[in-house]
């Protein structure tokens, strides 16, 4: 570790044999009235959840399950699959009403094949070609224009995360290829994006950078904590600082031995020979749903922290995934419940699994949002999106389709926004005009018509 003038490198790293822990902000990096000035560099994270929403039913739009009744800012989200956000709703802003029409079938071929080429356009909003070759077409994806653009400034340009198996190969149904599948994240319109499902593998890449596989694999098996190769660094470090960067480092570096902490009892428990609720899961990933997205998230937060990388996407399930989600309060399994029959109890049963998956962000807005940026928060200067691609699934079509983003994006985005739609608009026009709020300079994406106002105030 090398140090030159009066404060550290903003990319001062703690280095030891095969491991390297980058650091999160410290007054020591800037004099203290540099540090807070300026514009903070934006985060973004891009979610997808498979299976569109209860709320974009006839039944649901009439319930307000997604979407509030009320536009502008006086919206009551309590009847909806978002309640858990009332405590983020200044960061909020809900766009509601846009269709996907590039995920509908253009030819009599491609009908019925709504769940084997949606997750490749929620974020390109582009046609995928129908393909079971390596002649795959979609669109370059919204995270990876922005990766373009400004991935270069950290380690690691993007990382690309998901949760359910998207490790097949070949073609899928419908003469669709897995590829459309199994990633959202696409390079280009022809270079799809693999995604990361195991914890470990996350881990090791953020601070793994230098260490062979070998190494790696030998640390594992001796039980080694990544920060034991750092110890000499992190002592030097100390000594440097003042007391508050002291602090925020213990707790930095408390938070990476958590999680590393983790990822272990998670590793030892699949080892252990005990049946395995997901049996062809890698073993570092958890057979508990909830667990394994709150690693995802923890990784994202400390990356964020760490400056390691500002862009990620996260597949949060997979289309006709059948898993069961017992804690929302459904018995049902995941496809089989969004194919509700247009029926009132079983939409109103689906909700309950959308309310519980949107549950889940908040833990890692509280995670974001305690880390200090600047004047703010990681928050402020972070672009959430979280939506889908698929409306009604158990029509198979994608109007009306659940949309809604989350943080400050730097000042770009008020919040505290609910959007609705002009009927027919395309959900391209939102994610246009989020690209402009995040630096893009675009004038089209996908299929939009025009920018959508994500600061408009409507009655």
């Amino acid at each position: 570790m090398f140090m030159t003038g009066k404060n550290l490198s903003r990319r001062t790293a703690l280095k030891g044999m095969g491991a390297t822990v980058a650091l999160p902000f410290l007054e020591a990096m800037a004099p203290a009235r540099v540090s807070a000035q300026g514009p903070r560099p934006v985060r973004l994270i891009a979610m997808e959840m498979v299976h569109g929403a209860a709320g974009s039913t006839a039944y649901g739009i009439k319930q307000n399950m997604w979407s509030p009744a009320a536009t502008g800012s006086a919206f009551d989200l309590s009847p909806t699959s978002l309640r858990s956000l009332e405590p983020y709703r200044d960061y909020l802003t809900i766009v509601s009403n846009t269709d996907v029409r590039n995920a509908e079938a253009f030819a009599a071929s491609e009908i019925g094949a709504d769940h084997f080429r949606s997750a490749a356009v929620f974020l390109t909003q582009a046609k995928p070609k129908q393909t079971q070759g390596s002649d795959v077409s979609a669109g370059t994806s919204f995270d990876q224009i922005y990766a373009q653009k400004f991935g270069d400034a950290t380690p690691i340009p993007s990382m690309q995360l998901c949760i359910e198996n998207v490790d097949q190969a070949g073609g899928c149904s419908y003469n669709y290829s897995c590829v459309y599948t199994d990633t959202i994240s696409w390079a280009s319109p022809e270079d799809p994006l693999p995604m990361i499902r195991d914890p470990r593998v996350v881990f090791d890449q953020l601070f793994g950078v230098g260490a062979t596989p070998e190494a790696r694999r030998a640390r594992r098996k001796d039980d080694q904590s990544i920060l034991d190769f750092v110890a000499e660094s992190v002592g030097d470090l100390r000594r440097r600082l003042g007391p508050a960067d002291r602090a925020r480092l213990a707790d930095y570096l408390d938070e990476v031995r958590e999680i590393e902490r983790r990822i272990q009892k998670v590793e030892q428990s699949n080892k252990s020979g005990e049946a395995r609720e997901l049996p062809g899961a890698p073993i570092g990933v958890p057979d508990a749903f909830e667990e394994h997205v709150k690693l995802m998230f923890d990784l994202q937060a400390v990356a964020f922290a760490a400056d390691t990388t500002r862009i990620f996407s996260f597949k949060f399930s997979r289309d006709v995934s059948n898993r069961v989600f017992a804690a929302s309060g459904s018995n049902a399994a995941f496809h089989t419940g969004s194919h509700h029959l247009d029926r009132d109890e079983r939409i109103a049963d689906f909700q309950k699994i959308n309310t519980w998956h949107v549950g889940l962000v908040p833990y890692l807005l509280d995670k974001l949002k305690a880390i200090p940026d600047g004047d703010g928060n990681v928050l402020d200067n972070s672009l959430l999106i979280y939506g889908s691609a698929m409306g009604n699934s158990n029509l198979h079509n994608h109007k009306r389709c659940p949309l809604f983003f989350m943080g400050k994006a730097g000042g770009a985005l008020k919040g505290n926004r609910h959007i609705k739609a002009d009927d027919g608009a395309p959900m391209a026009n939102a994610m246009l005009a989020a690209l402009n709020a995040i630096g893009v300079d675009f004038n089209q994406f996908g299929d939009s018509t025009k920018p959508m106002d994500l600061n408009a105030v409507q009655s």
